[in-house]
């Protein structure tokens, strides 16, 4: 049994992890924390919880957290989490990091996105938390950063394939679209429902965050600079994430060995589940969980291939990944708290 912390747990992704580790059966909840509700209790703000997680928010005390949880996750804004996590690993802490500070290896991509990097050589030695992917390095890791969403539902598909050089990473399509609760607990004039409700829109086309995060991990698995055409989309439904990814493929390369390669490399991962060809995932099916549901195709007319992928975006996008990461961190069975059993409707 280890003690966990939540650091930020007012938001969409800090509440999913209460949620979750509340009924993890090797976990103690001992640390959740808020800037704007310290002092409150957690089922005011979240009462769907209420007689299930019975704490109130705490203060972000560094130290009161080191000394109360051996694991900490940090579910807050950019920049916020770089500013934390030096003093928590340094207490010989075990960090899962949410937010974007520590997902890059180049500090020059992060910065050149997000903003000045304040502790590259934590940066250095920080491990991206994909873990179908890092799963090894995961479990060694004093410090993990969280991928993103939309890079966890384009990556989990595409990564094997060009790892294998079965697509021309050169061709890489990516059209992305994301439920309301992608953009965090914060109210805008984008996210308020009048202007989502009956709505569905492409945004920061051409420059979303996400897209350096995803082109470095594909160019480090192509050992080449990779380049992408990523564009998200706003759904006018609370949680859930689509992918539909295009690429050419590279010669000699068809369905079968599509197939192939991603039945070999995701073979015995109990969270990626292969839809086969002509399988059309949904995000109904994954909703809740930590499953990421694939399916692919080849169009006959053009040879082009055809990625799908569903994920929810507040569970396998963010908090159920940073609990699997920490299942493999501490030596956990990796599906420990994060066996739900999908709503069939």
């Amino acid at each position: 049994m280890i003690r966990a912390a939540v650091v930020g747990a007012n938001g969409y992704a800090g509440a999913e992890l209460v949620r979750i580790l509340s009924g993890h059966p090797d976990v103690e909840l001992t640390v959740i924390t808020s800037r704007q509700y310290a002092g409150s209790a957690f089922d005011e703000i979240y009462p769907a919880l209420k007689t299930i997680v019975r704490q109130d928010f705490m203060e972000n005390d560094p130290e009161l957290i080191a000394r109360q949880a051996d694991a900490v996750f940090l579910a807050l804004p950019h920049k916020a989490s770089m500013g934390m996590a030096p003093a928590l690993v340094a207490a010989g802490k075990r960090v899962i990091d949410l937010s974007a500070d520590f997902r890059f290896t180049n500090p020059a991509a992060y910065e050149a996105h997000y903003q000045p990097h304040t502790c590259t050589d934590l940066l250095a030695q920080a491990v991206y938390g994909l873990c179908e992917v890092n799963g090894e390095k995961v479990k060694t890791a004093q410090l993990v950063g969280n991928p993103g969403c939309y890079p966890t539902s384009v990556l989990l598909p595409l990564l094997p394939l060009v790892k294998e050089r079965l697509v021309d990473p050169g061709t890489i399509i990516a059209d992305s679209k994301s439920g309301v609760s992608g953009a965090g607990r914060g109210a805008n004039e984008t996210t308020h429902f009048c202007h989502v409700n009956e709505s569905f829109k492409a945004y920061k086309v051409g420059a979303h965050r996400h897209t350096p995060e995803i082109e470095e991990k594909l160019s480090q698995a192509a050992e080449s600079p990779v380049a992408i055409t990523f564009v998200p989309h706003l759904l006018p439904m609370t949680r859930g994430m689509e992918s539909t990814i295009y690429a050419q493929l590279t010669q000699g390369t068809g369905v079968q060995q599509i197939t192939a390669c991603l039945n070999d490399f995701y073979q015995g991962r109990s969270f990626v589940r292969l839809l086969g060809e002509g399988g059309v995932p949904n995000t109904l099916n994954v909703k809740g969980t930590n499953f990421c549901d694939i399916g692919w195709t080849v169009d006959p007319g053009t040879g082009r291939l055809i990625l799908l992928s569903v994920i929810d975006n507040l569970v396998k996008g963010a908090a159920g990944q940073a609990v699997q990461n920490m299942n493999l961190m501490f030596g956990f069975d990796e599906k420990a708290g994060l066996s739900d059993v999908p709503y069939p409707l």
